[in-house]
């Protein structure tokens, strides 16, 4: 598990915050929850860390950053916390397959969500894997100002 010392990474303060407005927005744009509330932000920041399901998101920034990514997304796209939430967003697809990402999160940031996205992203070491029937949706504050955009998926196939 991905940690700072002895203290699991989803425990600071920032992810704990981000973890909430990520939930929140999801129910916000869904109409449903993402995971199953439990009432305490510490569980629900540990259970969305530690689901089966892909959870990444990033600010917005010009050339947003990574700023979020479960176990799950870690394992896929084979980075360490440190090294992931430093990458710009954009480096998670290949040069060929930006400008569709693009298009798609453009159209979340007008819609407030997109389901049912498909595409090709690429690891660190390298490794091509297709994204089946992913949500993307913005993430918002308590006063409706948008901080970035999320994604979540449980379907992805290995490519060669």
């Amino acid at each position: 598990m991905e940690s700072r010392g002895d203290i699991p990474i989803w425990i600071s303060p920032p992810v704990l915050r981000w973890s909430q407005q990520l939930l929140n927005s999801f129910r916000h744009w869904m109409g449903r929850e993402l995971i199953v509330r439990s009432g305490s932000i510490l569980r629900d920041a540990e259970v969305l860390f530690t689901a089966p399901f892909v959870v990444v998101s990033h600010g917005s920034e010009p050339d947003p950053v990574l700023n979020y990514g479960n176990q799950t997304a870690l394992r896929l796209w084979e980075m360490q916390w440190d090294q992931f939430t430093r990458t710009p967003s954009r480096m998670t697809a290949e040069p060929v397959h930006r400008e569709e990402r693009r298009r798609m999160l453009e159209m979340a940031q007008t819609r407030g969500y997109v389901e049912g996205y498909r595409g090709v992203r690429i690891s660190a070491t390298g490794r091509r894997f297709l994204v089946v029937d992913a949500i993307l949706w913005n993430v918002l504050d308590e006063h409706g100002c948008r901080l970035g955009q999320a994604a979540t998926f449980q379907n992805w196939e290995e490519m060669c």
